[in-house]
């Protein structure tokens, strides 16, 4: 599946001229790493909640058997949801920059494929929050002249991580254009 978008492209004297651009899949995965952090991320999740779920199961006289059966529920979804969640996710993550875009392509139940075009850039962020430091990744945020928002790439390298910031960087500074 391909399917075109039309962006505007200023050149060197004002002129402005209309580039298509295909959606399509990224070439470039995200690191391995991102798997372990995805899992950690849930299991955190999961745990908060059976955690609560059994306090109140275990501290009511007569606990609701609503409440006894979630948290079976719980216990039961949880190992399959740290299972392939992960797995799934780092399957559809994907990314890539070229001299003319950012395409970016991830979720794991509900999907987005973007393509932010060089042009419209306005900045990049770099963030890492502690577990991403512990499993040496960060995430990559392209702010565009865009109302859908940024671009974001997340469960990257550190250190390739920062060689894309340098790199995006260095491409939209020889960009025309004033990014809007």
């Amino acid at each position: 599946m391909s399917w075109a978008v039309a962006a505007e492209v200023v050149q060197g004297g004002g002129v402005t001229t209309e580039e298509t651009l295909s959606l399509r899949p990224p070439a470039n995965r995200v690191s391995r790493r991102a798997i372990g952090y995805w899992t950690v991320w849930a299991a955190v999740g999961w745990v908060v909640l059976i955690g609560v779920q059994t306090v109140f199961v275990l501290t009511s006289d007569d606990a609701p058997t609503w409440l006894t059966v979630t948290l079976t529920l719980s216990c039961v979804l949880a190992p399959l949801h740290l299972l392939v969640m992960p797995q799934w996710r780092y399957r559809i993550h994907r990314w890539e920059v070229t001299g003319e875009a950012v395409y970016t392509q991830e979720g794991w139940l509900k999907q987005d494929w973007r393509i932010a075009p060089i042009s419209r850039i306005q900045t990049v962020d770099i963030e890492r929050d502690p577990v991403e430091q512990l499993f040496r990744l960060a995430k990559i945020t392209v702010t565009t002249a865009s109302a859908a928002g940024p671009v974001k790439i997340a469960g990257l390298d550190h250190a390739e991580a920062l060689a894309l910031a340098a790199e995006l960087t260095k491409t939209t500074q020889a960009t025309p254009g004033d990014a809007t």
